[in-house]
């Protein structure tokens, strides 16, 4: 796989989209026909963060299918359904990935806290986490965290279970709280809600945080930007949900160099490079790919 470049040379790296789901939806076609027009579109490469151990093997096979990456966890949304052995399930699907020496698992996520979400039990999300913690330390892979009213029990965690780092996923936080992810190793991800005008905070996040802290993201086929964005009114009069894609990516980090006065090419290569050392091995993989390719 040769990660594809817009038309002036610069590439984007989804650092979070939930693929297996157009396969779901969709039919393996349809997702098919979805990451060619994103790689068209100048996505190279897209990381696949899993959410349970039933959506793990889909996860891996559209990395391996597409040439991206993805990552193995279990998403805080998902820890009610969580069965016993899952997380040795988990501890030995990662066993076998590095037996098998399988480049493309970069991470090990979506992991995390969420405490917007009502009914989950907090204790049962935290000891899942840092249960997925200690794998990361035992695998020496980073995490990508899902961050939702969870900022600071997710840094204390941390503090006590250190990881190698990774990318806290859809960061919406104080600019303290970020400070305090990057300042253990993490980049922050910026998809589709920062291109809301009224998203005033996280805009100015974007605006002032350091360049090489940021990384972009879709979260597709969720948090859609605001050119897809349906109300709740139009959705009661039958306007349908528009499903988003990897393929409006660029169009996001365009937005994201307009705040911060840049070019989007420039936000383009920066993010990339972030992307690289947040998942030490996605930067292998991309150095590989490039070689094969040169």
């Amino acid at each position: 796989m040769q990660v594809a470049s817009t038309a002036s040379g610069a590439s984007w790296i989804d650092t979070h989209c939930h693929l297996d789901e157009f396969v779901a939806h969709g039919g393996q076609d349809y997702a098919d026909r979805m990451r060619a027009a994103s790689r068209s579109a100048g996505v190279g490469h897209c990381v696949i963060p899993a959410v349970e151990r039933g959506n793990w093997a889909a996860c891996r096979e559209m990395a391996h299918r597409w040439g991206d990456s993805y990552g193995l966890g279990i998403h805080p949304l998902y820890t009610p359904r969580v069965q016993e052995g899952d997380l040795a399930a988990l501890s030995a699907a990662l066993e076998q990935a590095a037996s098998e020496r399988d480049e493309r698992l970069v991470a090990i996520g979506e992991i995390g806290l969420d405490y917007f979400v009502k009914g989950l039990d907090p204790a049962r999300q935290e000891q899942i986490y840092r249960d997925q913690l200690q794998l990361a330390r035992r695998f020496d892979l980073p995490v990508i965290l899902h961050v939702r009213r969870s900022a600071d029990r997710l840094l204390k965690h941390l503090h006590e279970v250190p990881v190698q780092g990774g990318i806290a996923h859809a960061f919406n936080g104080s600019l303290q709280q970020a400070r305090a992810f990057i300042d253990m190793g993490f980049k922050l991800g910026f998809g589709g809600a920062l291109t809301f005008e009224r998203a005033l905070q996280l805009r100015r996040l974007a605006e002032e945080l350091p360049l090489e802290a940021l990384v972009v993201e879709t979260d597709s086929p969720d948090i859609p930007p605001h050119w897809l964005y349906v109300t709740a009114e139009q959705r009661e009069a039958g306007v349908p949900q528009a499903r988003n894609t990897p393929a409006e990516l660029p169009r996001i980090g365009a937005e994201l160099a307009r705040l911060r006065g840049m070019a989007a090419d420039d936000l383009a290569r920066a993010s990339s490079a972030n992307a690289a050392r947040a998942l030490p091995r996605l930067a292998a993989l991309l150095e590989g790919e490039g070689a094969a390719h040169g």
